[in-house]
This record gives C-alpha cells, structure tokens and sequence, in this order.
C-alpha cells in the first residue's frame, strides 16, 4: 500500500518552504511527510526547536521521554530514530530497552510521567511534585510539551506509515551484523 502522504522528494518540494529543505525539514522523512501541509511546518519549526534544542530537560531525559511515548504510542519510526540519538548520548541500549518496561530510579519516575499523561491526560499531584523537586517546574512543563509534540508526530506516522530514513536503516543494519 502506498501512503497518500508519502515523504515529498526534492523535485516536488513546495516552492512556499523551500527555504527549509535545507534545514531540518529536509532531513527527516517524518517532516518530508508534513511538507504535504506547508503552513503547519512553518508554524512547527519554532516549537521544535525549543523541544528539541532547548529543552529544560536537557538530552539525555528528553530521549528517555521520547523513547517512552514512542513506545506507548506505537511509533516504529520514532523508536528507531529516538534509539539512534539516545545512543549518540552515551545512553547504553540495557537503559533504552527498560524504556519499553518498568525502569528504576529517575527512569522509572519519566517512564511514569509519560504514562500518566497518556493514560489520564495529566499528571497527577504525587507525580508532578517528585518530578518538580528532581529536576525543576520548567523540565516538567517541557516533558509535557515533548510528549504532545512526540504524540503528534506519532499520529502522523503511523497514519501514513513513513518509511524510515536511510541512515537509521543503515545503522540498524549495521547493529544487526
């Protein structure tokens, strides 16, 4: 089955963003998917800067976030690409994989959070509190900014089922030799 939004190539890139296929948009298969809605793409670029550049997480709890909301939304797309980046941090695979299950200490704390916002659409009192005192109100907002924004992007791929990206198809090709 072909995807009625599959990736836009470069020869059919839309004139009114063509200043971002040299960016971020242009890199990833996920934001080729969203180029099919120019207006939408400009409007998410400034937010994704701030998730992913900017956060108050900082990287290493921001892909533990990712990784989990990847995991309870069914993301293969974003597992793969999220395992990569964690990876680049130094993050040991032992630690990604516990994403997907009952992780401890901080971990687990994030992985609770993640599923508390998937489940109940917030976070409630007990865990908003420990995650306040271990790394601030403002890491807390922006987990919960990460995970919406993670959960759109999610929407949007399992619902055209994008392809993964060359160079993470590499890697995992790669990790399975």
């Amino acid at each position: 089955m072909t995807s009625r939004c599959a990736p836009i190539s470069d020869d059919h890139w839309p004139a009114e963003i063509a200043n971002m296929n040299a960016g971020f948009a242009g890199e990833l298969n996920v934001y080729r998917t969203m180029a099919h809605h120019p207006a939408l793409l400009q409007a998410w670029a400034p937010l994704r800067q701030h998730i992913v550049k900017e956060s108050a997480l900082g990287q290493v709890r921001s892909e533990l976030v990712i990784l989990r909301a990847a995991h309870r939304i069914g993301s293969g797309y974003e597992w793969a690409h999220h395992v990569s980046r964690a990876r680049k941090l130094g993050i040991s695979d032992a630690r990604i994989l516990s994403m997907q299950g009952s992780p401890d200490g901080e971990d687990g704390m994030i992985a609770g959070a993640v599923d508390a916002l998937f489940d109940r659409a917030q976070l409630p009192p007990n865990i908003e509190s420990a995650l306040s005192k271990s790394m601030g109100v403002q890491a807390v907002l922006d987990l919960m900014a990460t995970v919406g924004f993670y959960s759109v992007l999610g929407f949007i791929l399992n619902t055209y089922d994008t392809p993964l990206d060359e160079a993470v198809l590499a890697e995992i090709a790669l990790a399975d030799n």
